[in-house]
């Protein structure tokens, strides 16, 4: 959908929308035919609402395409994420309030365990806590660097920020992150002439990282992800006529919100203390977007016992969201993240509409299977669910005479 015709079909309406993200919320069985993560969990709630909504599955980019959580998140906002790219390097500086300038390359940093042959052996150095992550950086911003400043900033748990900062740097360098453990960081490679000496810049970066945290097992190296640079884009107010907030805790989903023109929210990861900060800031803003974290994380480990006490612990909570008293409600996932993969999929992600103009298509359970058979179909693209959601709220003009 292009976004100028929403844009041009925007009115205003009292009417707020709430989007739930339960990240990584699809799934897979343990065995076939068993139930999946969604299924397992005890949901009453979300099968009471399933009962009065229109449900289905929706793809994020298209099929057999496994999304990242930015081009994932964007098109859930209606932005087309083959048009809108970014990389997450940008959405983690903007969720850390930092100072990003236009001549910036910034990527998002892991650190990692690598063995004494230097091959990986944990992609996120067993989760280091926050602090820990603080004390490393400041070693790391000891690193200086020919011809350019570079700028490291904690983000949370492994999880860093590094900004590159000089003439004639351009964001297109591939990761050195390998994906997959037993293999060393790849190198920094350019993919353009404009981006040659940030890929220089960010190989030397690498190896001084190495040597300065040799003796800081398990976060003993940095894995690089997602060079970017600013990007210019339509603010979600000028698309769609909203005042908008964003309840997230992880800087990367802040980021991406701020980026699209969002007030970011203070609120504590638990859902609980998520939809009372919605609840709290109800008759500021028209639209919240609010964001739960925790059910990727466990999907990401492994962990279905783990992801099905997320999403039970997102259903205990979802009364209190359903007393903001939203006239449109869409909950569903950015991604699916599978137990058994350990990682985001390809898979089409649960989705859920509920508004007093939606029609109910018969549809009683939120699970996997129960959707395939809902009224929005089992592959509707992520990017029609934001446009649906605004129709339902009457704050979308008849097209055409």
């Amino acid at each position: 959908m292009d976004l100028q015709i929403i844009a041009d079909l925007k009115r205003p309406a009292d009417t707020r929308v709430v989007l739930l993200v339960i990240d990584g919320l699809g799934g897979l069985p343990r065995h076939p035919g068993d139930q999946t993560e969604l299924e397992a969990a005890h949901t009453p709630n979300l099968d009471a609402l399933a009962t009065r909504s229109v449900t289905g599955l929706h793809e994020p980019i298209g099929g057999g395409i496994t999304p990242g959580s930015g081009p994932a998140h964007l098109a859930l906002f209606g932005y087309d994420a083959l048009d809108y790219r970014i990389g997450r390097g940008v959405l983690s500086a903007a969720g850390i309030d930092f100072d990003l300038q236009p001549q910036d390359v910034a990527c998002r940093g892991n650190f990692c365990t690598v063995d004494g042959a230097g091959r990986v052996t944990d992609r996120r150095a067993g989760r280091i806590s926050t602090g820990k992550n603080r004390e490393l950086v400041k070693l790391l911003r000891e690193i200086e660097l020919p011809g350019a400043e570079v700028f490291v900033e904690t983000i949370k748990e492994h999880r860093l920020l590094v900004v590159f900062r000089g003439e004639d740097l351009g964001p297109g360098v591939a990761d050195t992150d390998p994906q997959q453990t037993g293999q060393p960081p790849l190198e920094p490679r350019a993919s353009d002439a404009r981006s040659q000496r940030t890929a220089e810049l960010a190989g030397r970066f690498c190896h001084r990282a190495r040597e300065v945290l040799a003796d800081h097992a398990p976060a003993n190296m940095i894995l690089l992800r997602g060079f970017a640079s600013l990007p210019d884009w339509p603010a979600f107010e000028d698309v769609y006529g909203t005042t908008a907030a964003a309840i997230a805790g992880y800087p990367m989903y802040r980021g991406l919100a701020r980026l699209l023109g969002m007030a970011p929210l203070p609120a504590a990861e638990d859902p609980r203390a998520k939809f009372a900060a919605l609840r709290e800031h109800r008759d500021h803003f028209d639209f919240f977007f609010v964001h739960v974290k925790k059910a990727d994380s466990t999907g990401e480990d492994g962990d279905f016992d783990g992801k099905v006490a997320v999403i039970e612990d997102v259903d205990q909570a979802l009364p209190d969201l359903l007393a903001a008293e939203p006239d449109v409600l869409l909950i569903t996932g950015d991604h699916s993240t599978p137990w058994s993969l350990a990682s985001h999929s390809w898979h089409p992600v649960p989705v859920l509409l509920a508004s007093r103009h939606c029609r109910p298509d018969g549809v009683h359970a939120f699970g996997e299977r129960a959707l395939v058979h809902g009224g929005l179909g089992p592959r509707i693209p992520a990017t029609q669910l934001m446009p649906l959601a605004m129709a339902n709220a009457g704050r979308l003009e008849k097209f055409g005479a």
